[in-house]
């Protein structure tokens, strides 16, 4: 596939946006604030369509999912799953959503949520899913299905790997809503900010991954999933072998001839 054209997009009507920057950064943008940004059936058809697509991009560098309006994320769209009470539906339409999720984690390049407002259930999940996230001080998390009777068993996944198993419990058994702060403080987000700072934080996590080699960081991403599912005996071998394997990478070794040398190695952007 060939590499898609600087700031492309695709008809503002759609529920997702995609573009593409020079720099090889991809922004995809929920964008149907009037309906909260639910990931409605559409939403996630074109969800997946964009990530395959980031996938299939040799020259992507990074993903930056962030939405309009006050809310990132309401999740479900629930009078699209009610108006179909079937099992076989529910169970194609969170399997549609976990492949979505796990394409998220199989990029082989950092994905940044760009949190603005409200996140909740399937919202959260969507956060929690990301390898970074960046939120607006104002912005609330939730799982909140339980209050209308629906346990959020499909979120409970990602949240459970980003906090302790008691806080994401309660979370989950009561509905309870955190605030940026607890986020920060729980792990759920990397950083908590005024809104006037947002964009920049956002910015300011891209130039230090751009910064280095895509190679390095595509094993290393990789890997940190891999081996945290691994008892830590597996986990050690399969991190010794990814480690021997990046060391051999021209980029390695550039950059330790470089640290020996006293100077910048060849493939660093330099500082903007």
């Amino acid at each position: 596939m060939s590499e898609p054209a600087p700031n492309t997009y695709i008809p503002a009507t759609a529920p997702v946006r995609h573009e593409r920057d020079a720099r090889g950064v991809h922004r995809l943008t929920l964008d149907q604030p009037q309906a909260f940004n639910v990931l409605s059936e559409a939403a996630l058809t074109q969800l997946q369509c964009h990530l395959d697509a980031i996938a299939a991009d040799e020259g992507a560098r990074a993903v930056v999912i962030a939405a309009e309006g006050k809310a990132f994320s309401a999740g479900h769209d629930l009078k699209q799953m009610k108006a179909k009470p079937e099992l076989g539906y529910y169970q194609r339409l969170f399997a549609q959503c976990t492949r979505v999720m796990l394409s998220i984690q199989r990029l082989p390049v950092p994905v940044i949520a760009r949190v603005q407002g409200l996140a909740t259930a399937a919202g959260c999940q969507l956060v929690a899913q990301c390898d970074l996230a960046v939120a607006v001080d104002s912005a609330r998390f939730g799982v909140n299905g339980i209050d209308v009777g629906l346990f959020c068993a499909t979120p409970s996944v990602p949240l459970v790997r980003n906090i302790a198993p008691k806080v994401a419990m309660e979370m989950l058994l009561t509905g309870g809503f955190i605030s940026a702060a607890e986020a920060q403080a729980r792990g759920l987000v990397n950083h908590a900010v005024p809104a006037e700072r947002l964009d920049d934080t956002v910015e300011a996590l891209l130039a230090a991954i751009l910064a280095k080699p895509r190679q390095a960081v595509a094993m290393g991403k990789q890997l940190f999933y891999q081996q945290r599912e691994l008892g830590v005996e597996a986990a050690y071998q399969l991190a010794g072998q990814t480690m021997a394997c990046n060391m051999v990478l021209d980029v390695a070794q550039e950059g330790v001839q470089a640290f020996i040398d006293k100077r910048e190695p060849t493939w660093r952007t330099p500082p903007r």
